[in-house]
C-alpha cells in the first residue's frame, strides 16, 4: 500500500495540478457563455423534461436515466466529500463547490447530448458516453480506446473502493460493525441488482435516488430550522472564507478554490465523463433533452445535497480545519466566534476527513440517532453510486467489444460484474486517504480525456447546434424532434433516422 500511495500521489500532483482546477472553471464558463447561460434560461424545460417518462425495450426514460445519474452523482462525495473539503479548504470550499456546480451544468449539457446523439443500439439496449461519441463522431479511435480503458479502471476499481470504504466506515462508526460484514453484505446485494443489467439498475435507481434525496434534504431543513440563529453568521462564513476575506480562513483562499472544486467535481461529475453513459441510454426525441435533464441534475446533486450536508457541518459546528482548529476541538473563529462541537472534541483533532464530521453534527441535534441515520442515507448514496459505475464500466466493455459476437459480450460482461463484486468487498477494508487517492486519479484522468473532447471544434459546433435545434422547433410549438436529414454531413446517425420516424408518427407531427 505504501508504493501505491506513492504512485497515487504522484498521479494527483499532476492530475489536479492547481492548472486543472482553474481550467475546468474556465471551461465551464466558456460553455456557459457559449450556450447562453442554458442553466438560467432553460430551468422550466428541465424540470418538465425530468418527469419525461418515456420508454421502449431498447432505452430507459429520461427520469431512469436522470435517477441513474444522481445515483452517480449523489455518492459519498456529498457526505464524505463535503466534510473534507472543509476540511483542507475551510468554510469556503462549500462556495467553489456551488460555482463547479453552476458552470459545470453547461459542460454536463454537451457530454450528454453528445453521448445522446452517437449512441448505439447494441443487444437491444441503446448504449452511449463519450467512447461513443469520440469514435463516431471525432472518428478517433485511438482516443476513444484510450479513454474507454481509462474507465474501465477508475470506475471498476479506483471509484468503488471510496464508495465501499466510506458506508463501511460510517457503520463502523455508528454501530461498531467490522468493515469486513458490512463489505461482505454490499457486495451481495449489489451482485443481486446488476446482474440483471441497465433495466434492474434503472428500477433500483428510479426507488431508491429520490426517496434517499427527499429525507437527507429534510433533515438539512430540520437543523436549519433548529440553528436558525446560525444561519446569517455561517453563510457569511462560507463567503468571506471563499475570498480570503475572513481573518482566520483568509490565508486558505488558493486551497479553498482547490478543495471545493476538486470536491465539486468529484460529486456533481460535470464534465468527468462518466454520467454520459447513463444519458446515451435514454429513450428521447432529441439529443439535447437529455443534455438539459442531466445539466439539471448536476444543480440536485450539489446546490440541493452538498449544501445539505455543508449546512449541518457548520452550523452545529462539528467541523475542523487543518491547521486553523484550536486545542480541545474548538474552532477559533474571527471576532470572538468560536466554532465547538462539545461531545467529540477529540474528532476535531484528529485529522478525520470521512462522514463522522456529518454524523457528529446531526447527533449534536439527536444523539439518539443522527449518527445512524447519516450512516444509512450514506450507505443508499454510496451504494446506488457504485450501482453506477458499475453501468458506466460495462458500457465501455461493450464498446471494447462492440464487434465481437454476442456471446463474447455476454461472457466478459459476467467476468466484469464478478471482478466488480470482489473489488467492493475487499476495498470495504482499506485506509480512507488511500481510498480517496485512488478515486482522486480515476476521476481526473477521466475528466481530461472528456473535456479536451468537448473542446474539439467537431464536438462543440454539434453540441451548440443540437441546443439551437431544439429551441428552434420548441419555439415553434413544437414537442422537438430531431431529424438527421437537416444535417446530412453529419456521419453516423443511422439510429436516430429510425428514431424520428417513430416520434413523427407518436407526436402526430
Amino acid at each position: 500500500m505504501a508504493i501505491i500511495s506513492s504512485i497515487t500521489n504522484f498521479l494527483n500532483d499532476i492530475i489536479w495540478g492547481p492548472w486543472f482546477i482553474w481550467s475546468f472553471l474556465v471551461v465551464g464558463l466558456y460553455f456557459s457563455i457559449r450556450t447562453k447561460f442554458l442553466q438560467v434560461r432553460l430551468i422550466k424545460p428541465m424540470v418538465r423534461l425530468l418527469l419525461r417518462m418515456e420508454k421502449s425495450d431498447k432505452g430507459i426514460s429520461s427520469f431512469q436515466a436522470l435517477c441513474t445519474a444522481l445515483a452517480g452523482r449523489i455518492g459519498t462525495g456529498n457526505i464524505a466529500g463535503v466534510a473534507t473539503a472543509i476540511f483542507y479548504g475551510g468554510p469556503g470550499a462549500l462556495f467553489w463547490m456551488w460555482m463547479s456546480a453552476f458552470l459545470g451544468a453547461s459542460t454536463a449539457f454537451m457530454e450528454s447530448a453528445l453521448a445522446q446523439l452517437y449512441k448505439i443500439e447494441l443487444d437491444g439496449q441503446y448504449r452511449g458516453g463519450p467512447a461513443y461519441f469520440i469514435f463516431y463522431g471525432l472518428k478517433v479511435p485511438w482516443y476513444a480506446m484510450f479513454f474507454s480503458l481509462s474507465t474501465l479502471v477508475a470506475c471498476g476499481l479506483f471509484l468503488p473502493g471510496v464508495q465501499a470504504n466510506s458506508i463501511a466506515g460510517a457503520f463502523e462508526n455508528a454501530w461498531g460493525i467490522s468493515p469486513w460484514i458490512t463489505g461482505g453484505i454490499v457486495a451481495v446485494v449489489l451482485g443481486l441488482i446488476i446482474f440483471g443489467g441497465i433495466k434492474r439498475i434503472a428500477s433500483a435507481a428510479e426507488m431508491i435516488v429520490p426517496f434517499m434525496s427527499i429525507i437527507y434534504i429534510l433533515m438539512a431543513l430540520i437543523v436549519i430550522i433548529l440553528k436558525i440563529g446560525e444561519l446569517p453568521r455561517v453563510i457569511g462564513l462560507v463567503f468571506s472564507s471563499a475570498f480570503g476575506a475572513n481573518a482566520m480562513f483568509g490565508g486558505l483562499l488558493g486551497i479553498a478554490v482547490s478543495w471545493g472544486v476538486k470536491r465539486g467535481i468529484y460529486s456533481n461529475e460535470a464534465g468527468q465523463g462518466s454520467q454520459p453513459h447513463a444519458a446515451g441510454a435514454a429513450e428521447v426525441s432529441h439529443p439535447a433533452k437529455q443534455g438539459l435533464v442531466q445539466a439539471f441534475s448536476v444543480y440536485i446533486d450539489t446546490l440541493f445535497v452538498c449544501t445539505a450536508t455543508g449546512f449541518m457541518i457548520l452550523m452545529t459546528g462539528a467541523f475542523n480545519t487543518i491547521g486553523v482548529y484550536g486545542a480541545g476541538g474548538s474552532i477559533k473563529g474571527a471576532e470572538g466566534a468560536t466554532f465547538i462541537y462539545e461531545g467529540l472534541p477529540e474528532l476535531a483533532q484528529s485529522g478525520t476527513i470521512g462522514p463522522q464530521f456529518t454524523q457528529a453534527g446531526v447527533s449534536a441535534l439527536f444523539p439518539s440517532f443522527g449518527a445512524s441515520f447519516v450512516a444509512v442515507c450514506l450507505a443508499l448514496f454510496a451504494f446506488t453510486t457504485i450501482m453506477s459505475y458499475y453501468y458506466q464500466a460495462e458500457s465501455n466493455f461493450a464498446y471494447i467489444f462492440r464487434e465481437k459476437q454476442s456471446t463474447t459480450r455476454k461472457m466478459v460482461t459476467l467476468i466484469l460484474r464478478l471482478c466488480m463484486v470482489i473489488v467492493v468487498f475487499l476495498c470495504s477494508s482499506i485506509e480512507a486517504p488511500q481510498a480517496w487517492d485512488l478515486g482522486d486519479v480515476g476521476v481526473g484522468l477521466m475528466a481530461w480525456l472528456n473535456v479536451i473532447a468537448l473542446l474539439t471544434p467537431t464536438m462543440q459546433k454539434r453540441g451548440l447546434t443540437l441546443l439551437k435545434d431544439y429551441e428552434k422547433k420548441a419555439k415553434e410549438g413544437k414537442d422537438p424532434i430531431f431529424d438527421p436529414a437537416e444535417y446530412p454531413d453529419w456521419d453516423n446517425l443511422d439510429i436516430w433516422k429510425t428514431i424520428h420516424a417513430e416520434y413523427k408518427v407518436k407526436y402526430n407531427q
